[in-house]
């Protein structure tokens, strides 16, 4: 299932909220949007006065039912793109933007998945889990993420009403002590028949990929994001 990515079009930001300290959600009124899957993203390029442009894909966390598209930006000190949407962007301004694009990480809505998510990894998990919300189909899905800390952790609230497992590698969280992500943290959720969606840092995509293959995924049922600087 695959939603064609659409061309290039004009997004007006009609929302931006900083939730997280170098972090923006920004909500966009996409002209002539394609409707996306969960999963999906979008490339937002700018463009200079000189011509010079610079683009950077973005997962969606919105659902396909939201008539606007959101995207979660974490802000990099070197990011020609990310410096400029968390610092400069007001509601009202325009962009070009790309999308939705990505057909291998996006999930049907229809059979059951496990999602696991590192840091700003878990935005396209909330786009699934949002939908199976809009949809009732929340029984289909089981979510883990993992960050440094609560507070480090986007959309934290809705991960945890939403049931996710929530793991901190630099603080206690409830009962459990920090630490990274354990196949004894997955396990318990996982069911057959599932797909596993993992997304994070590269070296969090490995490790958690490794892990469920570990436990008895099919490689092919692990289908993996990850960004950063050996990302994809």
């Amino acid at each position: 299932m695959t939603s064609p990515p659409g061309p290039w079009t004009t997004a007006t930001v009609s929302g931006v909220r900083r939730p997280l300290p170098r972090s923006v959600q920004l909500r966009l009124d996409v002209a002539d949007r394609v409707d996306h899957l969960p999963g999906q993203h979008y490339v937002v390029r700018l463009t200079a006065e000189d011509g010079y442009t610079a683009q950077r894909s973005y997962s969606v966390a919105s659902p396909p039912s939201d008539p606007l598209v959101e995207l979660f930006v974490e802000r990099l000190d070197d990011g020609e793109v990310s410096t400029y949407l968390a610092d400069v962007v007001e509601p009202g301004d325009t962009f070009e933007v790309r999308g939705p694009i990505g057909g291998w990480f996006a999930w049907d809505g229809e059979t059951p998945a496990l999602l696991v998510g590192g840091g700003t990894g878990v935005v396209p998990l909330v786009a699934m889990v949002r939908h199976a919300r809009a949809t009732g189909t929340e029984d289909l899905l089981r979510v883990a993420v993992s960050a440094r800390t609560l507070a480090e952790l986007p959309y934290a609230d809705e991960l945890q009403a939403a049931g996710a497992v929530i793991l901190t590698t630099r603080e206690a969280h409830g009962i459990r002590p920090a630490g990274r992500l354990t196949a004894a943290d997955l396990l318990p959720l996982w069911e057959p028949g599932q797909t596993a969606f993992v997304c994070g840092s590269a070296g969090f995509a490995r490790t958690a990929s490794d892990l469920l293959v570990d436990l008895g995924f099919a490689p092919s049922a692990v289908r993996v994001e990850q960004f950063g600087p050996s990302g994809s």
